[in-house]
This record gives structure tokens, sequence and C-alpha cells, in this order.
């Protein structure tokens, strides 16, 4: 398949095999810290996401979730419902952008988060990147990200095909959420494997894993060992986190129980070493077979 028009391609030192088509330099967000938000579909991105934007916003920053799903709930637990995507009041209009206001696409969440669903492509016919890069471009022409702190990507699942690694074009650093489980390493072994090729066109490095639904740690930190990744917050299984799903709220809305509100402390201690900065990791991927290896996966 040929570039797009206008594109630069580079053949090189992107991945092994690839071919990547550079992104416009106009789209470039300027100004926020930007966090790429990936993992294993169903391992609580959009919640650990939502919990992390209210932490920012509780700190004093301005935020801005974008959710990168054509499920479009990653800010559910944000404004209390399932809001209008980009690419729905795009069509609305015919696809001119012109005609659209900010708050057309823009909800305002719990504690000011702004609030954006990029939405998705037809299934099997369109390319999640393109929904990306109109989201950012659209954005930006309303200045919409001009007085913005901190941008956070919510992403669908494990998919690092180049159309959903395109949050990575954008971001500072790529989080990571995972289970202590064995799917879940192995989805995070392929995300640290893309943010690595992005890195060597683009600023994005590798920030670490945000290990959730999960009370032991053992399986991660061996992975960690073994590849140089690091853990940043711990999230344990607790009920109160799913509840808070149903709910329609965030994590700080849900009380002041002992175990909620070390859940919220964790969180807020999270934010503040994020913004404190992450020192990037040059974490090594293994290879497929030596992480069966590794795990002892029967």
């Amino acid at each position: 398949m040929r570039p797009p028009p206008n594109s630069s391609v580079s053949r090189l030192g992107d991945g092994e095999g690839s071919v990547q088509v550079h992104a416009d330099p106009a789209a470039k967000i300027e100004g926020a810290t930007v966090f790429a938000v990936y993992g294993k579909g169903g391992i609580g991105k959009s919640t650990t996401s939502s919990n992390l934007s209210v932490a920012f916003s509780k700190l004093g920053k301005r935020v801005l979730q974008i959710g990168c799903d054509p499920k479009h709930d990653s800010t559910f637990t944000l404004t209390g419902r399932m809001i209008p995507t980009v690419i729905d009041v795009l069509d609305g209009v015919g696809f001119h952008a012109e005609e659209l206001r900010p708050e057309d696409f823009v909800v305002e969440g719990y504690n000011g988060v702004l609030c954006v669903e990029a939405g998705g492509p037809p299934a099997g016919t369109g390319c999640g990147g393109y929904v990306v890069g109109q989201t950012v471009k659209l954005l930006k022409e309303h200045h919409l990200l001009e007085e913005t702190d901190i941008v956070i990507f919510d992403v669908l699942g494990d998919v690092v095909c180049g159309g959903f690694a395109a949050p990575l074009l954008h971001a500072d650093r790529g989080l990571i959420v995972a289970a202590n489980d064995f799917d879940s390493i192995f989805a995070m072994n392929r995300i640290v494997s893309a943010i690595k090729a992005k890195a060597v066109n683009y600023n994005v490095r590798i920030g670490g894993v945000i290990v959730n639904r999960s009370d032991d740690t053992d399986q991660i930190e061996k992975f960690n060992a073994a590849t140089g990744m690091k853990t940043l917050a711990h999230f344990p299984n607790l009920d109160a986190i799913r509840r808070s799903r149903l709910a329609k709220k965030s994590l700080f809305e849900m009380g002041d129980a002992p175990e909620i509100v070390a859940v919220q402390d964790e969180y807020l201690r999270l934010a503040a070493s994020l913004l404190a900065g992450v020192t990037p990791l040059e974490a090594t991927p293994l290879k497929d077979r030596d992480i069966f290896d590794l795990l002892g996966f029967d």
C-alpha cells in the first residue's frame, strides 16, 4: 500500500519489516505532557486512565482524556454517560470540521477533566490511526490543547498495529496496565516492543507498568527483572473499583472507606511521581518462547 500524499516514510529502524508513515508536524501536541495508556483488553485501562486523570486534576492540573476505543466508554466514569464520539459528530456534518463547536465533542467531567471520545472506524473498513489524527487535528483547530497541562490517551486493548499505535506518535511516555498473570504480561511484552519501535523516530519512551487487579506482583517483578521494566503503581483486586464502574463514578467519588482512600492515595502518589518526571526505561522485550520459560506457563 502506498503512503498517503504529503507524508514522509521511514523504511529503517521502526521495527523489523515495518514501514512507518510520519505524523504531520502540524498535528504535534505542544505544551502538554502526554501519556498513552496501553494494556491487554479488559485489564482496566479506562478505569486506570480516568482515576489518574482525576488525580492529576486534584493536583491542580488541567487534564484532557482522549478515549481511543470504538466502544467509546473511556470517560464513562468521569461524565456518567456515553458521550458523542469525534467520528460521529464529524459524520453528522459531512466531515466539515469547520461547522463544529467544542461543546459538540468535548464534555467536562468530574473535577474539571475534559473528556473526548475519538470513536473508531466501521469494523474492518478503516484505520484507528486516522481517527486519532482527526481528533488531535480538531482539538488543535479549536485551540483546546493550548491551556492543557496533561493529555491522557486511553488506547484500545493490546492492539499495537500501526493504527492503534498512533497515540505513541504524540506521547512523551507510554504507560502499560497489566495484571499479575501470563496473558497480561505477554501483551505487555508486545507493547514494550511497539513503544521501542516508535521511539526510533518519535519522542515517546517507556514509562513503566501499572499493576492492576492483582493482590500479588511476583510474576510482574520477574518480567521486570528480565527486561528492565519498572512498576510505577499497584492497585489490588478490590471490589470497590469494580463497583465504581457500575456506579458511573471515579474512585474519588466512592466515599471514604479506608480501602478506597488507600487506592485514592496511590493514584495521587502515581500522578505526583509522573509530574515529577519518570526516567525513561531502556527495557528490552523478550522472545515469546522466553516469556513462556520465564513464567513457567504450562
